[in-house]
Parts: structure tokens; C-alpha cells; sequence
């Protein structure tokens, strides 16, 4: 076998054996192979805390110090700058005795530190993709020194980039750089969750013909520490009391003396959770240990969160959303509590694996909770659907390792609409051809069509975003400036319209994204607030803090649950498995759920009246399917029909299960006239009106593309059908449906 350690840089050698390292890891010395031994491109996968980073690193470090480029020898993009931070000091902890320097380019990097970069371009570049992509647009006449012998590429967390507007800006950033750099450099993709191998080295590969070799790391006998409860919803009151409820003093208890995080999906749950562990912390007497963590926190409180879980040696418990999902090493966490189902089964393994560093099993419990007064409703409200979802992506997981595929979308308009101003800006001129021939050659616009593309230009000439010269080239126009000469454009974020700060006194807590009215109570930062005063001209909304509280409402956070996710949760209700996990009350909660779902034949029927003129479906899809499926019968079967068989109303709850109210409730009619529908040759473009796409969008995205507003209704529309619209899909399970 080859002895790849002999082969690193006596420096990395030195860094090894003063870390008592006894050996390189299997993913370590697979990835000196492919590195040493290859030309290919390199994808690391494996859980975290592996030593993906050291893997990638040690071999690409070998081989710039045996032959030192004239430039930047590696540039490391991440999603985060505090992953950037993070990995900073460890590059920089590595590289103390070698002639390899590492810098870090960010937002919050000094303009003195840049310009060192910018004089003596060489060793590690640190960079995010908002970053990138100003260096583009303001340092066009330097990226030639900066990056013209550049060898390697590294992308953290690939995962987090692919299919998503930040992945296609990175893809066309490393475009536009080619014509800079003289060398071809290799890339190599870092990742904890991916389900689709081949999908991911595609993604890593674009725009070049370098194939991918994918190293993996087998977590296959890993073991996992898992435990799901369930409650009923508890009962807040207006006055701070006591609580009488279990499911808070579970909570308590599980967090209690703990260093750990408790993952919600929503910033006002978590939020809400913090304050209240907070009040029972009080209560008890015990130390006040407790952080919230989410994009709506200041960045100083959330700063302080990370400082005190990586340095204290004290219980820490932060509240958080995805924002410590990935990235920083956080220490050693004991325990990961997540509040109802994590938003994809890619996010439950995230969050897991942020337990389960140096050396301990991971360890994760899920607690849910349902509204009493659910079990008092129809049949189709009393199945604890969440947990039922909570069990679907463990066992789609443990199972089988599944992990949702990324959705790439053919027609990114919002992105495409990016890159056309930043290559205009980038080049000052271009002519219309020109422009085709650079953005329509890259990947991830390879689907857009040329008449679709010149109707854009149209478009952008109109909004004067861009301007046609009388040399028939563009420019930008001059409501363009306006949006390229702001920051904001480096990123591809949505804007927040409107985002009020919030003051307790000078401290800022955080922000949140409409006005409210004096006296209103909110939390935020885990404590519940007054406002004692609005300044709408500088967006300011002071408040101080109260002992009242509001009511923890389960307002159904933001997913796109995928379609087999539902297909496992129906699997959930007819297997009789025995789930290791499952606490007390949440085994005799899904007992019950599987008695009334073979009571009522579920397995079987899919459409059944549950009283009060109302007819209840089960389709078992995931969000995408479920809200086509929820368009085409509002367009079509709540009109034009006789009065006996028109929806009067539609309701439900999403994507579990949809309500039909009508005057005659008659399944077999109902379901034949479904299929019809569904069966009906309906083109594509007549599922969605212009005049509602942006409703529409708005079902299938988090939240609004940043530069949708730009966009005509009959490009979004095109979107909409190429990207969301699987008509095969809704014919193939709607025509396996019955009634009862």
C-alpha cells in the first residue's frame, strides 16, 4: 500500500505528530490518492467531525508547497463567514511553520487586511459567495494577479449550496473567473448530508470535463442515541404561573445541566421556548443558561451564544433555527433537542451530527405536541401527523440513508436576472450577442430559452436596469446603478422590505419585520417584551421587558416536504415495526393513530366523507404535488359545476390531508371527476394564471426570489411549469385512488 503519509509536507508531518495524531483517517489517505495520484476532482462526504477539512487540505497544501504558484493557490469558498472564522484559526494553527498564508475575506474583514491580499496574492484564500462576487465586480483589473495560477477550489458544505440561488452564483462566479486563470484548478466539494452522489458531483463538476471521484466516509455502524416524546399542546397563560403542563418541564429537564441546542424550524418558536425555559430557570432557582440563536438576533447576542458553547466549560442551552445547523464547531455538545419534524431529513442529519464531537454518540430527542382540542375534531385531525413525519424521516434515514436529492431548477430567473447586471457591470459593455453567448453557455442556465432570454433584455431595458447604446451594446441603465452600487447586491438573499430594530434602551436586540403598535408583546433574544414606543422614521421599536407572555402558537413552519417523505408516514401507519425510540406517551399516541387509519381503511381509500357536508382526501404528496393538486381543484371544481357537486370551500391541513365542503358530498362522484380532471390532457400552461403566479411562487419557495420582482408574469409562469408543475406525477397516484 502506498505510505501517503511520507508524502505530505514535513511541516504537515510536524503538525501531526505534535497533535498526536496516531494515523491518518480512511477518507484522509483516499483523499491523498485522488489528490496525489489523479487529475480528477475530489468530493469528500462524511459525517461531521471526521476530518473532512484535514482530508481536503493536507494533500492540496503538499502539492502548492512542492511547486508555489504565482497567485492564490486555493480558494475556499463557505456559506458562512463564522465557518470561515472557524476554519481560519485552525488553517492558521496548521500553516504556523510553513511559507503558506491563509486570509480571510469577508464583510467583517478590515479594508488594511484586503489590501495586503490585493499587493501579495498568495497561499489560502478565504472568501463567501456575496464576497466573491464584489471582488468580481470591483477588482476586474486585478483578478488576473489574484487568481491566475490558481489550483485548487474548495466548497464547503456543498450541501447547503446545491439548489439554491448561492450555489448557481458560485457556478457562474467560477465561469466568469476562467478567463483570468491560466491553470485549470481542481475542486473539491466538502459535505455531511448528501443523498445523491451522483447529482452532487455533476453540481461540483459544471462548466468543466474534469469527472469526480467521490471519497465517502461509512457512518453505516455509527450509533445514534434517539428518543421521540409527545404531548399535548401545553396551555400558556396570560400571567406568568407555574406550568402544569408536561411537555415544558420535559423540556427543562432534557436541557437541564446540558450543553445543548434546541433546533426549531421557526425563529418565533424558538424564541418562545427560551423565554420560557428561561421562567423556569427562575422559578427553580437555577442559573439563567440559556441563548437564542436565529438570523432576527443581533449579531452581537448571537456572537456571544457561539463564544459561550465553544469556550465555557458551564451547561449552555441555545435556542436556534438553521443558523447552528452547520459549519462552526460549537465544542462538545451533549444533546440536540429539535421541536416537531425538522424541515427535510438533510436538516435532521445536520443537526444531529452537531452532537457526537470528540468522541461521544450522538444524541438527539424530538418532542412534539398537538392542540387538545384536536382530538375532539373529524378523524383526520386526531392523527398526530408531526410525529408520524418525525418517525417517516428517522426511519427513511436509519433505514436507508436517505437524504433528499437537491432540487436544481431549470429556469432560475431571479438568478439569471443577477448575472446578466453583474456581467454588464463586470465589462462595462456588451453586446446583446456577446451577453447570449456568456450567460447561456453556462450550466446552470443551459435550460433558459433564447427567445426567453432576449425577453428578458427587453425587460431590463424598459425598467432602464439596463441601457442599449447607439452602438447597439448595453450598459447599465441608470435605475441599474441604483441596484448594482448597493452592497445588497452581492447577495442573493431576499431583501427584508421592511426590518425594524429592535431597542431595549441602547442595546439592540434584534430585528423583526413589521411594525407593531405600543403596548403589543412579542419575544425576542428568549425574553418576552412591551413596546413602550415606535420611531417609523428610523424603523426603530423600543421595548422593555415584561414578566406577561404570549401563547407559543404552532404556526406549521415553512418546508417543501418531499413526496416520499408522505409515502414512508403512510408506511408509518399499516407497519406493525416497534420503534426503539419512541417514549411512552408517543408509542401509545401512534398506537392510537394506527387503530383509527386501519379502522378506516386509509391504506385503501383515499377519499371519505367525515360529516357536515365534507369530504376529507388523503393524497400522500409532498408540498409541490400537494399544492398543484390544491390549484387545479380551485380552479376548475370550484366553478362552473351545478351547485350539488361545486367545492364551496377548501381547507386542510398541509400537505397531510385536504377538506372538500359541498352540497353533495358524494365520493365516487367527486373522486371520478378528480381523475377527469387530472386525466384531462390539461396543458401544463393553463394550471397557474399570470395574475396569481407570485401567490403561487410563494407555495413553493421559502420566501420570494430577490429579483423576481423584475420579472415579467409570463416569465415567472414558465418558471413555475418547468420547475414545479409534474402533471405525470399527480396522473400516476391519482389514478391508484378509491373511495370509501
Amino acid at each position: 500500500m502506498t505510505d501517503y503519509y511520507s508524502r505530505l509536507s514535513p511541516f504537515i508531518r510536524e503538525y501531526i505528530y505534535h497533535n498526536n495524531w496516531t494515523s491518518l483517517n480512511e477518507i484522509q489517505l483516499e483523499a491523498c490518492r485522488v489528490i496525489f495520484d489523479t487529475n480528477a476532482h475530489l468530493l469528500l462526504s462524511s459525517g461531521t467531525a471526521s476530518g473532512k477539512t484535514e482530508a481536503a487540505f493536507l494533500p492540496a497544501l503538499t502539492t502548492i508547497e512542492e511547486d508555489m504558484p504565482q497567485s492564490i493557490a486555493i480558494l475556499y469558498i463557505a456559506p458562512m463567514k463564522a465557518l470561515i472564522n472557524d476554519q481560519f484559526f485552525r488553517l492558521d494553527d496548521l500553516l504556523r511553520e510553513a511559507d503558506i498564508p491563509v486570509a480571510c475575506w469577508h464583510g467583517d474583514i478590515l479594508q488594511s487586511k484586503k489590501q495586503k491580499v490585493i499587493k501579495e496574492p498568495r497561499g489560502i484564500l478565504q472568501i463567501t459567495p456575496e464576497s466573491l462576487e464584489c471582488m468580481l465586480l470591483n477588482r476586474n483589473r486585478d483578478l488576473g494577479r489574484l487568481f491566475g495560477d490558481l489550483r485548487y477550489v474548495i466548497i464547503d458544505e456543498v450541501h447547503a449550496f446545491m439548489g439554491s440561488d448561492r450555489g448557481i452564483q458560485i457556478l457562474c462566479q467560477l465561469e466568469r473567473l476562467k478567463k483570468y486563470i491560466r491553470t485549470t484548478p481542481r475542486r473539491i466539494g466538502l459535505s455531511a448530508t448528501l443523498g445523491d452522489y451522483e447529482q452532487a458531483e455533476r453540481w461540483l463538476s459544471s462548466g468543466t470535463d474534469i469527472h469526480v471521484i467521490t471519497v465517502s466516509g461509512s457512518d453505516t455502524h455509527r450509533k445514534i442515541k434517539l428518543s421521540v416524546e409527545h404531548f399535548t399542546e401545553p396551555v400558556l397563560e396570560t400571567e406568568m404561573s407555574p406550568f402544569n403542563d408536561p411537555a415544558w418541564p420535559y423540556l427543562y429537564e432534557k436541557s437541564l445541566g446540558k450543553r445543548c441546542i434546541i433546533f426549531s424550524n421557526g425563529r418565533e418558536t424558538a424564541d418562545a421556548v427560551i423565554t420560557n425555559m428561561k421562567f423556569m430557570s427562575k422559578m427553580n432557582g437555577d442559573p439563567d443558561i440559556y441563548h437564542v440563536h436565529h438570523g432576527s438576533i443581533s449579531a452581537s447576542l448571537r456572537e456571544y451564544a457561539e463564544t459561550e458553547m465553544k469556550e465555557s466549560s458551564e451547561p449552555v442551552v441555545i435556542g436556534a433555527t438553521v443558523t447552528l445547523e452547520m459549519g462552526i464547531d460549537i465544542g462538545k455538545l451533549e444533546r440536540v433537542i429539535q421541536i416537531g419534524p425538522p424541515i427535510s431529513v438533510k436538516s435532521l442529519v445536520q443537526r444531529l451530527g452537531r452532537s457526537g464531537r470528540r468522541g461521544t454518540i450522538p444524541e438527539m430527542l424530538f418532542v412534539d405536541w398537538e392542540n387538545s382540542q384536536e382530538k375532539r375534531m373529524p378523524l383526520p385531525y386526531q392523527i398526530p401527523w408531526r410525529m408520524i413525519q418525525i418517525i417517516a424521516m428517522l426511519q427513511l434515514y436509519l433505514e436507508e440513508r436517505w437524504i433528499e436529492p437537491a432540487k436544481i431548477l431549470k429556469y432560475p430567473l431571479s438568478m439569471l436576472y443577477q448575472q446578466i447586471m453583474s456581467n454588464v457591470a463586470q465589462s462595462g459593455e456588451l453586446s446583446p450577442q456577446a451577453l447570449a453567448d456568456i450567460i447561456l453557455s453556462m450550466d446552470s442556465f443551459s435550460y433558459i430559452e433564447v427567445d426567453d432570454f432576449r425577453d428578458l433584455i427587453m425587460q431590463l431595458i424598459e425598467l432602464d436596469h439596463l441601457e442599449m447604446t447607439e452602438e447597439r451594446g448595453l450598459i447599465i441603465g441608470l435605475e441599474g446603478e441604483k441596484i448594482i452600487n448597493n452592497y445588497k447586491f452581492y447577495a442573493v438573499f431576499p431583501d427584508v422590505e421592511e426590518e425594524w430594530a429592535v431597542m431595549n434602551g441602547s442595546k439592540k436586540l434584534g430585528t423583526i419585520e413589521y411594525p407593531v403598535k405600543p403596548s403589543q408583546l412579542f419575544t425576542i433574544a428568549g425574553q418576552c417584551w412591551i413596546v413602550t414606543g415606535v420611531d417609523s422614521n428610523k424603523r426603530l421599536v423600543f421595548v422593555e421587558e415584561t414578566k406577561r407572555k404570549i401563547e407559543l402558537l404552532w404556526k406549521g413552519d415553512r418546508a417543501l416536504t418531499h413526496n416520499r417523505i408522505l409515502e414512508r408516514m403512510k408506511q408509518v401507519l399499516f407497519e406493525d415495526t416497534e420503534y426503539p425510540y419512541l417514549q411512552e406517551a408517543a408509542r401509545d399516541c401512534l398506537k392510537s393513530a394506527r387503530r383509527i387509519a386501519r379502522e378506516q381503511e386509509w391504506d385503501k381509500i383515499n377519499l371519505f366523507d367525515i360529516g357536515s357536508n365534507t369530504l376529507c382526501l388523503l393524497p400522500w404528496m409532498g408540498h409541490i404535488s400537494y399544492y398543484t393538486l390544491l390549484k387545479l381543484v380551485g380552479k376548475y371544481m370550484t366553478k362552473g359545476e351545478s351547485d350539488d357537486f361545486r367545492i364551496k370551500k377548501i381547507g386542510g391541513l398541509r400537505p397531510y390531508f385536504i377538506t372538500f365542503k359541498l352540497e353533495n358530498p358524494n365520493t365516487g362522484i367527486i373522486l371520478e371527476k378528480l381523475k377527469s380532471l387530472i386525466n384531462s390532457e390539461i396543458p401544463e400552461e393553463f394550471v397557474v394564471d399570470e395574475h396569481d403566479i407570485r401567490q403561487l411562487k410563494k407555495q413553493f419557495e421559502y420566501k420570494e426570489p430577490k429579483y423576481d420582482r423584475y420579472l415579467t408574469p409570463t416569465l415567472l409562469k414558465k418558471q413555475v411549469i418547468e420547475d414545479y408543475i409534474d402533471l405525470d406525477y399527480l396522473k400516476n397516484e391519482i389514478n391508484k385512488w378509491s373511495c370509501g
